[in-house]
């Protein structure tokens, strides 16, 4: 692959005409490959495409994050495995660590990251942590200059294949001693597990830290970041929402032209009320999704949008992908349910964003307090 670099690299309409030119060839071969594409990385990195959002002088682009949710739905409706790349390159853990990190942590691990050169993983969840995040194990105990990790991490997104992992860890008791570490793959005490798969067909592995030795100063965020670290976490559901929304209109596009193609019975299968019916109801959702999304996107603040627009527009970009490309798996028949389009992967996909990043019932407990104006405990 070469790239071909554009005096606006990051327009929506040159990152559409770029995604066209390098990305549609082998978008389906690449939705079916579970590792993580390195090779779309780097060309990415050099048209500009990650940290969009970080600062100019911490090498990023500067922009908004609507410019970062323009890309990556452009690229997503054309090859959804390469809007993988840029939502670990602009929404995930990325976002988090060229917010709150040092100006040493930033000048070891940002170059790389935004030459699509490294990865960066969000170690969060653990077998008695899932939404209930502050209930994680994870230790870090002073020792000296140093900091040893102990405690196991499931379900990280590109766990098999990052480079670096933002670990979320306890200093201490109670919520207020929860704050992050960076650690890197290879450091001694730190064991990668074999891959497993998610339904969609993407692979995890399981993290164990024993007595993993790091230095102070990769200390992220001490006692007290997990209210700073979720905020970064917004940033990470706005890509998914954004995701979830391109792959949905994605299969809806499919099962339009589908639909005015293939005839049943003497008649286009877009003459059947049935089926017009089930694209209708999939538009509406749709467009209403993507205008609350718009709405958390505009109305963010430094670059971070609220928890509350935030959820709203991840509970409905998640309802609303998965409904359109469900429908469109159904209207298009085997077809839709074979591998050979990406249809199917849009089911398998907008169904795992609806658990992942913050599943739809803890969104409706997050907006439910909003209505409220006062906090629902979940705990017994």
């Amino acid at each position: 692959m070469t790239a071909t670099l554009t005096d606006q690299p990051t327009s929506p309409a040159s990152v559409k005409a770029f995604a066209l030119e390098h990305l549609a060839a082998g978008a389906l071969q690449r939705a079916h490959e579970p590792s993580f594409p390195w090779a779309v990385a780097e060309l990415l990195g050099k048209q500009r495409l990650l940290g969009m959002t970080i600062a100019a002088e911490d090498g990023g682009g500067g922009l908004m994050l609507s410019d970062a949710v323009a890309a990556i739905r452009e690229v997503a409706m054309i090859c959804p495995k390469s809007a993988d790349v840029l939502q670990a390159g602009n929404f995930g853990a990325i976002r988090t660590f060229a917010e709150f990190g040092t100006p040493d942590q930033k000048n070891r691990y940002l170059p790389d990251l935004l030459a699509g050169k490294a990865l960066i993983s969000l170690a969060m969840s653990e077998a008695q942590a899932g939404s209930a995040a502050t209930e994680l194990q994870t230790t870090a105990t002073e020792d000296g200059d140093s900091y040893l990790i102990d405690g196991t991490k499931l379900w990280s997104t590109h766990s098999v294949d990052a480079t670096l992992f933002l670990v979320y860890v306890r200093f201490g008791p109670g919520t207020s001693n929860i704050g992050s570490v960076l650690i890197e793959r290879g450091t001694p005490g730190f064991t990668i597990g074999e891959p497993s798969s998610f339904m969609s067909g993407e692979v995890w592995a399981e993290l164990t830290f024993r007595n993993c030795r790091i230095p102070r100063e990769n200390v992220l965020l001490g006692p007290g970041g997990f209210k700073k670290q979720m905020s970064g976490f917004n940033v990470e559901r706005i890509g998914n929402a954004s995701r979830s929304l391109a792959l949905g209109r994605l299969a809806f596009e499919a099962a339009k032209e589908h639909m005015a193609q293939r005839t049943q019975f003497g008649r286009p299968l877009a003459e059947f009320q049935g089926l017009q019916w089930k694209l209708v109801n999939a538009a509406v959702a749709l467009d209403a999704a993507e205008g609350l999304l718009d709405r958390a996107v505009n109305n963010a603040s430094a670059g971070f949008p609220s928890a509350y627009e935030t959820s709203v527009a991840k509970l409905a970009a998640n309802e609303a992908g998965f409904l359109a490309a469900n429908e469109a798996m159904q209207v298009m028949g085997a077809t839709g349910f074979s591998t050979g389009t990406l249809v199917e992967y849009c089911v398998r996909r907008t169904r795992g964003w609806m658990i992942a990043g913050g599943s739809t019932e803890v969104l409706k407990n997050r907006i439910a307090e909003e209505i409220f104006g006062r906090r629902f405990s979940q705990r017994r």
